[in-house]
Parts: structure tokens; sequence; C-alpha cells
């Protein structure tokens, strides 16, 4: 099966914008072993670099592959980062996915920046 491509026409629609990424790992047996939450600002919205993502905890971007399907419109209101209580009111748009890594723990800062 063929992967969609983000639709670069609508980079605009994207880039500047806030998003919410969240995380949940799991072992090799899906078994669930944490959860992670940042926010940041998209930087690039395209098929060569995907989605860029300037964190707000860090200067270097993270990055999300080049898959319409990872991001979505987020609901008006008020989102609260479980692990540091932070609250981001009103963002753009949302990111949620699961990540097979053995041995993770919650306490980790997988992904590392630029990752």
């Amino acid at each position: 099966m063929e992967k969609p491509e983000l639709d670069e026409s609508k980079a605009s629609e994207y880039v500047g914008r806030t998003i919410l990424l969240g995380v949940t790992y799991v072992d090799d047996e899906e078994r669930p072993l944490g959860r992670k939450q940042w926010f940041g600002t998209i930087l690039t919205f395209n098929n060569r670099e995907g989605i860029r993502i300037k964190l707000s905890n860090s200067d270097l971007p993270c990055s999300l592959p080049p898959d319409p399907r990872v991001i979505h419109k987020a609901k008006p209101g008020t989102y609260t980062l479980k692990s540091t209580g932070e609250e981001i009111a009103n963002p753009d748009y949302i990111a949620t996915g699961v990540s097979t890594r053995p041995g993770l723990h919650e306490n980790s800062d997988f992904p590392p920046p630029g990752a």
C-alpha cells in the first residue's frame, strides 16, 4: 500500500502553528511503558523534510514523518501536559503515536531533540 504524501500546497496552514505531541511507549509485546507529551511550533510541512517542530523546551527541532495521517486539527480548549502541568490554550494541531522501545522508562527524554 502506498503511503500518502503531504499536500505541500497547504503548508501555510501548518507552518507557524502550535502542535501538541503525544507518544505512548510500548515494549516488544505492546505492553505500555509510559507516555510523553511535548508542544511546539511547526517549522516545515513538506515531503522532503517532513513535519519539523521547534519544541518549547529545546533549541533543536524534532521531526514527524511526511504523512498527513499523523497530524489532526485540535479541538478548541485548554490542554494540560500531564508530565509538566503546563497548559496550552487552543493549540492548532495534535499528533499522537505509539513507539516500540524495549526497556524505555517514562522518565527518559525520548525522542531526543532532532529525532
